[in-house]
């Protein structure tokens, strides 16, 4: 093995400034999260948690509405990436053949949709007409189907499916379906793995459609949950009814709450994420280069 050299050294030190810089405020939101707040508030708290403090969180969880958005949103997101994968996976395999002839030209249409739309108030009048507006399948079908998804995984399957498996099953008497279920999708448990997170994270982060469309508090998604509390929150800290703490200790309670917040949104995701790296880091670089 070689000795280390100077370049080596300054790679190892610049990425470890690069992970450093990536890792810390997320881990400076945990810790802040279940800090004592003055602590934050005054700079106190930088790598380690300070006089452990769990009020933001109590004040959280105890709002029943979170765990409505919790079950709306595993909803949406399970049932959503379900669907996504059901639409996008078929059609980038079809558009991936070559002897499907009518490919460019639908590829072209699938194109022109993510350079333009209608634009708010036509999506809006849309869905009204569907009987889409304030039902959970606003959240679904709309995005049944990622463009550039669909891209990506047009791109995997011609190029790291050989076309010599398609004539193989055939000989064997596989039909096109059950060459695609059979041989296709196991193949391609990388690119499924990507896709997936791709479209569940989509599906987790949408604030934008429970604010548009969705009027019943029952059907309001995580996101919408946990600005509702934080407004909850601001307003009561602006108006009477304190119990006692000063304007000081209830902007940082509030602090502490926006903390908790972040981290109540994210924990599964963050979660969900080591169980897929192995087939994200590969599932990203598939069909990236040709040859």
């Amino acid at each position: 093995m070689r000795p280390l050299q100077v370049a080596d050294i300054v790679i190892w030190v610049l990425l470890a400034l690069i992970v450093v810089v990536v890792i810390y405020p997320l881990w400076f939101v945990v810790i802040a999260s279940f800090s004592n707040p003055a602590m934050v508030s005054t700079g106190k708290v930088t790598v380690l948690p300070v006089d452990i403090n769990f009020g933001g969180y109590e004040k959280v969880f105890s709002d029943s509405r979170i765990w409505i958005g919790y079950k709306n949103t595993i909803i949406y997101s399970v049932v959503g990436t379900a669907l996504n994968m059901i639409v996008t996976l078929p059609a980038a395999f079809a558009l991936s053949r070559v002897d499907f002839k009518p490919r460019r030209v639908i590829l072209f249409l699938f194109t022109f949709t993510m350079y333009f739309a209608g634009g708010l108030i036509p999506s809006y009048l849309l869905y009204k007409d569907l009987n889409l507006l304030d039902n959970m399948w606003v959240f679904i079908l709309p995005g049944a189907v990622s463009v550039w998804n669909l891209i990506i995984a047009r791109s995997f399957f011609e190029t790291s499916i050989p076309e010599e498996l398609h004539d193989a099953a055939q000989i064997d008497g596989l039909s096109f379906f059950g060459y695609f279920l059979k041989i296709v999708i196991p193949l391609s448990s990388a690119i499924i793995a990507v896709l997936g997170l791709y479209y569940f994270v989509g599906h987790w982060n949408d604030y934008f459609t429970g604010l548009i469309y969705i009027r019943t508090d029952t059907k309001q998604p995580l996101q919408m949950v946990l600005q509702n509390i934080l407004l909850a929150n601001q307003t009561q800290q602006g108006g009477a009814g304190n119990g006692g703490q000063s304007a000081l200790q209830q902007q940082q309670l509030a602090d502490q709450i926006k903390y908790g917040v972040i981290i109540v949104s994210t924990a599964p995701l963050l979660i969900l994420y080591p169980f897929l790296q192995k087939y994200f880091n590969k599932g990203v670089m598939i069909g990236a280069v040709k040859g």
